[in-house]
């Protein structure tokens, strides 16, 4: 009895500490504000986003998507290709918020951010042909585009043109996602594949730009 009794509790025990290890602390937004002033100097104090400094809108994204990226640029595996310009200066400003302790209340800041308004169209992309080939996109992405953290496709609903561009051709041109441990990168890069060319690339650029609206 007392044997079974021990392996009972060893169990119980064993299973609290794997669940305490895969819980994140959720992070404190007014901590986080303060990280993020170094953001708001590129992504807007909204987190709105700015073409003219080539930073994406990261208001309105998942908390699980922000954490999963920041992590990747602080370990390397993303933002280290050579021809990812704008992803190798991501990588450094991801290290204020180095630790899981600042990168949760960063996150826990921008996702308190109100939603960003759509982006304007300025690739010339036909939104009308895009919505043909985003059925394939809205199998992980959702219908109107806000995510499904299940399946680890994050919201994409709203996001520039230019941006969601920039990221389908550095998939489809082996930039990104080539990491050995980019493992949801990977993925991408063969829905990024469907897209024949650059202008059925900025036709489902210009859809998802529209969507939510």
């Amino acid at each position: 009895m007392k044997l079974k009794n021990w392996v009972a509790t060893g169990a119980a025990t064993i299973l609290s500490i794997a669940l305490a290890l895969s819980t994140h602390a959720a992070g404190d937004p007014a901590k986080g504000r303060a990280l993020y002033a170094t953001c708001a100097s590129c992504h807007g104090a909204n987190g709105e986003g700015n073409q003219a400094l080539n930073a994406p809108a990261i208001a309105g994204q998942q908390d699980w998507y922000l954490t999963r990226q920041l992590k990747n640029y602080q370990d390397g595996i993303r933002g280290t290709h050579s021809k990812d310009v704008y992803g190798m200066q991501m990588r450094p400003m991801s290290m204020v918020v180095w630790g899981e302790t600042k990168t949760a209340d960063i996150v826990a800041y921008i996702t308190s951010l109100p939603d960003p308004e759509n982006a304007s169209v300025t690739l010339g992309g036909d939104p009308t042909v895009g919505q043909a080939n985003y059925m394939v996109c809205a199998a992980c992405h959702g219908a109107n585009g806000e995510g499904n953290q299940a399946l680890n496709a994050p919201r994409i609903a709203g996001q520039f043109d230019w941006y969601t561009h920039r990221q389908l051709m550095n998939w489809k041109n082996g930039v990104r996602g080539t990491h050995p441990k980019d493992m949801y990168g990977m993925q991408m890069i063969g829905m990024a594949a469907t897209l024949v060319d650059e202008t059925a690339v900025k036709n489902i650029s210009a859809y998802i730009a529209n969507l939510g609206k």
